[in-house]
């Protein structure tokens, strides 16, 4: 089954094996507003947790996309390049950003499970 972490960045991460699915939390998206445009990675990128791979644009404001967690891009949600309020509308579906194949899984420890998570952003 998979597990859910999250990033003080907002970003969440659904590990399923050594494959996890990047996209930002629900807490993230509306702090944002609608979202109208997504920049993804490119497929076969190598990203590395906490840096920078992509940028979020909404009618507010331009965010950056940190990395949870490092690995390689193996998919990204082209779906989102035609339709980035789906970010907005479901952002633990279709809203997805891009899939990676885990690196270094000892990265993991750094992260907040849901729980966690949903304290921190209660004290934000």
């Amino acid at each position: 089954m998979p597990k859910t972490f999250f990033s003080e960045d907002h970003e969440y991460i659904r590990i399923d094996g050594n494959i996890g699915t990047v996209g930002i939390s629900d807490y993230a998206q509306k702090a944002l507003g609608d979202v109208v445009y997504v920049e993804l990675p490119k497929v076969g990128a190598k990203v590395k947790q906490g840096e920078q791979a992509g940028v979020v644009e909404s009618v507010k404001s331009a965010s950056e996309l940190y990395s949870p967690l490092s690995g390689e891009v193996v998919e990204v949600n082209a779906a989102l390049g035609t339709d980035p309020a789906a970010v907005n509308q479901d952002p633990f579906g279709k809203g997805w950003f891009y899939k990676i194949k885990i690196s270094n899984d000892t990265e993991i420890k750094s992260l907040k499970d849901e729980k966690s998570y949903n304290t921190y952003i209660q004290g934000l």
